[in-house]
């Protein structure tokens, strides 16, 4: 084989994010997680995927840790490998839309406390909720990724991903990511899908997918053969299920190929005798449930992903109504339709979800819609592919209701001074602000325990040259 051939894949390791995240509600400690990390910085991955999404809430609001002390320490421990971070645009890291002064400050702070690349995603892929983000990485230095919530419905056509590909690399991105949050890209269509990517736009093209239909390993196959550069895997003690492929059976599969990873199958399986144990507690304690480990067809029957099954599965126990949860899940696909088509993603899932919930129960579809439902049929999450169903937006929201069509966070001002001045008394570092302007009630909480715990942050490894932004 000659040199020329060979066009070795990426591997974005995402156990410290994403898989436990998936798998066991984002519940792995910072402490759980350093032992290891100096021998995954010798493996070689392209990336390690160790903060943003979940994880900055989940670390403050359970395990009572500073997530931007988690991210120092990262740092300090991977001396060879860029870490990654997920980042929901306008959104950040919370589940509204936030002043622009607050993007970039949150931008500027994870790049000077770690981050080499920021994988940025809208839940309605609407462009204008992401370029904020996307300069303030640029700006940073660091790389901005941009990625499609890849979903299916008649308004996404190949055409369709072309285009928004064409513009994120003209909006400045140094990547592409396929987000394929519910496993619902198919091995042929991946082919299809990268060759026309690759065909279109010149940036590298990174794969994203979930396991949860039964379909992730080979799609990557068949997208990697199209020429994909790099692809999202977790080690095998938190792999498959509603997790990512397993790193070790894609370093395998192409192992003598043109794609060799050249990763080392010896390094890894230290890793995975590392995070076993930690998988095997997480069985025992009930963490870590058994179902999510599984193949769940109702994925591509209902483009519901993993973790909005887990959601609504528990929203209807609470309501003592178990027995309507298919009578849901053949109404969140209706609700999705009556929302534009959008994509079923953080925070959007959610929205979906928990209509389809209050039309079921209440016995008439919108009879009470939440006020998260009202704001996406007002355009404050931003443009949809589809118009909405005007008769769905009627009777939500009266005959002369107030509709965006602007970009959301136009109509926002800046934020960061008014909540400097409302934390101000529990401010001990730079970021503390950010922390509280996404979760204001999680954070104070968190801030009142640090200060019993009479735990200071360190002052010599705070980032306090960059006060705010721009400078």
């Amino acid at each position: 084989m000659s040199e020329i051939q060979k066009k070795p894949v990426k591997i974005t390791e995402t156990i410290l994010r994403d898989a436990h995240q998936s798998l066991i509600a984002t519940r792995m400690t910072t402490g759980e997680m350093l032992p290891i990390v100096d021998k995954m910085d010798k493996v070689g991955y392209h990336a390690v995927e160790c903060w943003g999404g979940a994880t900055f809430d989940a670390s403050l609001r359970f395990l009572k840790e500073d997530p931007w002390v988690r991210l120092r320490q990262f740092r300090d421990g991977f001396k060879n490998t860029k870490l990654q971070m997920l980042f929901r645009g306008q959104n950040i890291l919370g589940y509204r839309p936030y002043a622009d002064d607050v993007v970039e400050y949150f931008v500027q702070k994870s790049v000077a406390n770690g981050i080499d690349i920021i994988r940025i995603f809208d839940c309605m892929n609407d462009m204008r909720n992401l370029q904020t983000a996307v300069s303030a990485a640029i700006k940073e230095k660091a790389e901005a990724q941009v990625a499609m919530s890849y979903t299916l419905g008649d308004a996404y056509t190949l055409d369709y991903w072309v285009d928004l590909a064409k513009r994120i690399e003209e909006m400045g991105a140094t990547s592409i990511c396929v987000k394929d949050m519910a496993g619902l890209l198919l091995p042929y269509e991946a082919t299809e899908l990268v060759t026309a990517l690759k065909g279109a736009v010149s940036l590298p093209i990174e794969m994203h997918t979930h396991y949860t239909s039964g379909v992730g390993s080979m799609s990557y196959l068949k997208a990697v053969e199209a020429g994909a550069d790099i692809i999202d895997t977790a080690m095998s003690p938190f792999a498959l299920g509603t997790s990512q492929p397993a790193t070790e059976v894609m370093v395998e599969t192409f192992k003598g190929t043109p794609y060799d990873t050249g990763l080392d199958q010896k390094k890894l399986a230290e890793i995975a005798d590392y995070f076993r144990p930690l998988r095997d507690h997480a069985l025992e304690t009930g963490l870590l449930n058994p179902k999510n480990l599984g193949v769940d067809i109702k994925t591509l029957l209902y483009q519901v992903p993993g973790g909005m099954l887990s959601n609504l599965t528990s929203q209807l126990a609470e309501q003592g109504a178990a027995d309507k949860f298919y009578e849901v899940l053949e109404e969140v696909p209706r609700v999705r339709e009556d929302l534009g088509q959008c994509p079923l993603v953080t925070p959007s899932s959610q929205i979906v979800g928990t209509q389809a919930v209050f039309n079921v129960l209440t016995g008439e579809r919108y009879k009470m819609a939440t006020k998260e439902t009202k704001d996406v049929l007002s355009g404050r999450y931003g443009a949809t592919v589809k118009p909405f169903n005007p008769e769905v937006q009627k009777k939500v929201l009266g005959d002369n209701p107030d509709i965006i069509t602007c970009r959301p966070a136009d109509l926002i001002p800046d934020e960061l001074d008014t909540l400097r001045k409302e934390m101000e008394q529990y401010s001990q570092q730079d970021e503390d602000v950010l922390t509280y302007a996404l979760f204001p009630q999680v954070a104070v909480d968190f801030f009142k325990y640090r200060e019993a715990q009479q735990t200071k942050v360190d002052a010599t490894v705070a980032d306090s040259e960059n006060k705010s932004y721009p400078v």
